[in-house]
């Protein structure tokens, strides 16, 4: 079998880059999905506060996914449901297999990883103690109580101050259970701020900065928490531990971005974000395979990833016709304050007049300045208010301040004083 682009996932990154490929002039398209349906994470995701920006409206998950899956009508892009994709090859032969097919193979034009990330769990993070029912992944709690109908517990404790952990405190609350305790690790919060407002102080659920879970207490189910406080290494400090009475913990302590096929591939991983190294163009290092939304770098709003993802699906296309783009090549590099940068690398030759780069801050910083430079010399200086880790900001810059800049690029955030 043959395809000018396959993508890998059908959630909101998938349908935008497939249908950007469509319209970039891209024949036969075919999105390889695992689960039975299109949407990905965004069916159970049943509040609003999506498409704000790419709609001018609010939207439940489910109803800004349909905005996409109703566009595949009469497109003649070919879904696959129920289908694992089990390995991608150098020259983007594409393995998988589903109940209907078998083992089949897909020689792809191009090809677009589109597979999301997922959640850290208990595991991950170590949490010492027993190991009783009603410790869950504040996303699979999610799943349980929107999609299956069933309410995991009815007095709960919050690991993380994630916005999935946040929304489910709400969640959970307006299902009929006490949330006695958002608990953080870090001495900020890592939600988006309405998030924080709306889930939690609007309904009197206190949150514990700089805290963390120390022991698990339970037989068959869990029974209690013990809360300490952690010192600036994260450490617990002996004293200050409480205990808070539950039967239910939820985790929300990080996401990964679902790279095992990236890596399959001999695709480069930035350490930083846990995704591919990408162009600005999104293509990664390997020529015709491409990435977007959650498997790049976690994003804060799925229309980020939108627009992200239907870049992405534009230079798949484009690929398919003539191959990458040529030029010189720029490397970026997070300097002081930033977590990480995306894209890593830019071409100097793309025609678009600028290029937007996508980042985070390490800490809250209020009052900043974000200073762009290579080598010696200053490119580009903007002042920034109230940065903090839980929301992914952008910075657009100009391709015609980097025509005589042939060296790496690195992005600083110089903190001032409130």
């Amino acid at each position: 079998m043959k395809a000018d682009v396959v993508v890998i996932g059908a959630g909101p990154a998938g349908l935008a880059a497939a249908l950007a490929a469509h319209e970039g002039g891209a024949e036969k398209i075919l999105i390889l999905e695992r689960a039975g349906e299109p949407g990905g994470i965004l069916n159970q995701c049943i509040h609003n506060g999506f498409g704000l920006h790419r709609f001018g409206e609010e939207l439940t998950g489910p109803e800004y996914a349909g905005r996409f899956i109703d566009k595949l009508e009469g497109t003649g892009i070919e879904c696959r449901y129920d289908t694992m994709v089990l390995s991608i090859s150098t020259d983007r032969v594409v393995t998988a297999i589903n109940p209907r097919d078998g083992l089949f193979t897909v020689e792809a034009g191009a090809v677009i990883l589109a597979m999301g990330c997922r959640e850290r769990t208990r595991g991950a993070i170590g949490v010492p103690g027993d190991r009783p029912a009603g410790v869950f992944t504040a996303g699979a709690a999610q799943r349980y109580l929107n999609i299956e109908g069933y309410q995991v517990g009815k007095r709960a404790v919050i690991l993380g101050s994630g916005d999935i952990g946040l929304i489910m405190a709400r969640r959970m609350t307006l299902e009929g259970a006490s949330v006695a305790a958002c608990v953080e690790l870090m001495p900020y919060s890592n939600g988006l701020n309405r998030n924080i407002v709306q889930c939690l102080n609007d309904y009197d659920i206190p949150l514990y900065l700089a805290h963390t879970v120390v022991q698990i207490i339970g037989r068959e189910r869990l029974e209690a928490v013990v809360i300490a406080k952690v010192d600036e290494n994260s450490r617990p400090i002996p004293g200050t531990e409480f205990r808070i009475d539950c039967d239910t913990l939820l985790l929300s302590v990080g996401l990964i971005p679902e790279n095992e096929l990236t890596r399959g591939a001999g695709i480069p991983i930035d350490p930083r974000t846990r995704g591919p190294e990408v162009y600005d163009n999104m293509e990664t290092m390997a020529p015709g395979v491409f990435a977007c939304g959650n498997v790049v770098h976690v994003h804060d709003l799925v229309d980020f990833v939108s627009a992200e993802s239907e870049r992405a699906g534009a230079a798949a296309a484009a690929f398919v016709k003539s191959g990458s783009p040529a030029g010189e090549e720029l490397s970026l590099i997070p300097g002081d304050g930033l977590g990480y940068i995306v894209p890593q690398k830019l071409r100097k030759s793309a025609n678009d007049g600028e290029v937007t780069l996508f980042f985070r801050v390490r800490r809250p910083c209020p009052k900043g300045e974000i200073v762009v430079t290579a080598g010696d010399r200053v490119i580009l200086r903007k002042k920034r208010r109230h940065m903090t880790p839980g929301e992914m900001e952008h910075l657009p810059l100009k391709r015609e301040l980097l025509r005589d800049v042939n060296e790496p690029i690195t992005v600083t955030l110089v903190r001032e004083e409130a």
